[in-house]
């Protein structure tokens, strides 16, 4: 049997509707951007593999620090223990984020990094005896797909089966020019009932909604009402830290701070599984006490997992060399340069940047969604010609790792434009 034959006969893929999809690629090796199949075509990664590969594929310093850090210990139980590794991120990471943030909780992906925000907050007022139950989260959002996370995501096409099982949650609708007043005025209706113990948002950029954009002025008003009404508030940056809004996270673009940020995707470069949750220390002391009942009784098999620690350490390595920020400023200037040149385009019903992500919505005459048809045509067009590209609905994005050259940039740019006068030619 072939391998697409074995993957058919065995495997079940993610968003994925089996009886209809076209055969997988199927993929032999990764180097840098590019993806080889094993009928020896290659694919440029335009979306870093999920949003995650942030330094390029097959990372030498990654590689060699996993390498060494699995002949000193692959796994250890993290209840109990600790080891140096998961101690070095905690440190680093803390140090990297804005002032304030002291403790770091490890999990093992994005959505379990949201799940236990959610809990600690749930927690943090169980334990200090006061009666808050609502939750607030705006529009089209996406936290994951573990059932807190779903609960306060957007209701609908991921999650119909579920939502009879998620708890209640309230929304404010996303902000744009025409509404942030209401948006911001809506927010404090809610918050004024002090019934409120969160609030949970994806900073600046939302991914799965159509990376869709906002200002850091508006997140920064979100911020404050939380602040000033006591509600604990989350940065879910799994897809919007390590640099991908133009600075190392999005909330180093405000001023008024979350009480958690959680991260995932780009924090150990792509290349290994891991979640942190990160807090202050008032969150933590909530949980200190003489009852073990008080402590958060929460962990995975794969806590704080060396292998997965190792990779976080070299990623943050590579973070401070001149070549990677580089990388970055090559993207987010060739991203510039494309929409002073394509961005009024009447193709575009939208086209705008937040740091190295590129968001183009393409105008269908029709309602933007996720299931929009263009997506299968984008898709087929862009592999094709050799560019591995997932669109979001009638949204094309363009996040690619950063270790990008022009060249592979402009390739990238000039068969996004072929793409789109293919469209407007079709009848």
């Amino acid at each position: 049997m072939s391998l697409i034959d074995r993957d058919r006969a065995y495997v079940w893929h993610p968003f994925t509707q089996a009886q209809v999809a076209p055969d997988p690629i199927p993929i032999a090796s990764a180097e840098g951007v590019w993806l080889y199949a094993t009928d020896g075509k290659k694919y440029l990664d335009a979306n870093s593999s999920w949003w995650t590969i942030v330094h390029g594929h097959g990372n030498k310093h990654i590689a060699d620090a996993i390498h060494q850090q699995f002949l000193t210990a692959d796994h250890l139980i993290f209840a109990g223990a600790t080891h140096s590794k998961a101690v070095e991120v905690a440190e680093r990471m803390v140090n990297v984020l804005p002032k304030g943030f002291q403790k770091v909780f490890f999990s093992d992906n994005g959505s379990t990094s949201v799940e236990v925000g959610i809990k600690m907050i749930y927690q943090y007022w169980h334990n200090k005896g006061i009666k808050k139950k609502r939750f607030l989260a705006m529009e089209g959002a996406y936290h994951g797909d573990t059932f807190g996370a779903m609960s306060v995501g957007q209701r609908g096409y991921f999650n119909k089966p579920f939502e009879h099982l998620f708890f209640d949650v309230d929304y404010i609708p996303f902000p744009t020019e025409e509404n942030i007043d209401d948006v911001i005025q809506k927010m404090e209706e809610f918050f004024k009932t002090g019934d409120f113990a969160g609030f949970i948002v994806e900073p600046l950029v939302q991914g799965a909604a159509g990376m869709r954009i906002y200002k850091p002025e508006w997140l920064e008003k979100m911020m404050q009402l939380a602040q000033k009404y006591e509600v604990k508030s989350i940065a879910d940056e799994v897809m919007t830290g390590f640099y991908r809004t133009g600075t190392f996270f999005a909330i180093n673009q405000i001023e008024t701070l979350p009480d958690f940020i959680c991260l995932s995707k780009g924090v150990t470069g792509g290349v290994m599984p891991i979640g942190l949750t990160v807090t202050t220390s008032e969150i933590f002391d909530a949980f200190l006490g003489e009852d073990t009942s008080t402590a958060l009784l929460h962990g995975h098999s794969f806590t704080a997992n060396p292998l997965s620690c190792s990779a976080v350490c070299a990623s943050l390595d590579l973070f401070e060399k001149p070549e990677t920020e580089s990388g970055i400023q090559r993207i987010v200037v060739g991203h510039k340069n494309f929409l002073d040149t394509h961005g009024d385009n009447p193709i575009f019903k939208s086209a705008k940047q937040m740091g190295t992500i590129l968001s183009l919505e393409i105008e269908i005459g029709e309602e933007s969604g996720y299931f929009s048809s263009i997506r299968t045509e984008a898709y087929q067009y862009f592999l094709e010609n050799e560019i591995l590209l997932r669109p979001l609905g009638n949204v094309i994005f363009f996040n690619p790792p950063y270790c990008i050259n022009q060249e592979e940039l402009d390739m990238v740019y000039s068969h996004i434009m072929r793409f789109l006068r293919q469209c407007k030619s079709t009848p």
